[in-house]
């Protein structure tokens, strides 16, 4: 666990900085300033997107070919 105080930031690489800005409550309050390279998702939404998309594989002509990578993996461990 890391503990940071309010202004206080986190780097991540060279090029990633995660500032604590602000805290509400049970709310905090952070800024991000990243490369537009990188996307910065909401983990909800990212969620939601990495579902979406398994949905849409499952239900395209290579479900078939998913399938059996899926089984590949599975053998390996």
């Amino acid at each position: 666990m890391l503990k940071r105080k309010i202004g206080e930031s986190l780097m991540f690489g060279d090029d990633i900085e995660i500032t604590f800005l602000e805290k509400e409550g049970d709310t905090v309050k952070i800024g991000i300033q990243a490369p537009r390279s990188v996307r910065v998702l909401r983990k909800e939404i990212f969620d939601e997107i990495v579902t979406a998309n398994q949905g849409a594989l499952e239900t395209s002509p290579f479900a078939d070919l998913l399938s059996e990578y899926k089984n590949l993996k599975n053998d390996e461990k």
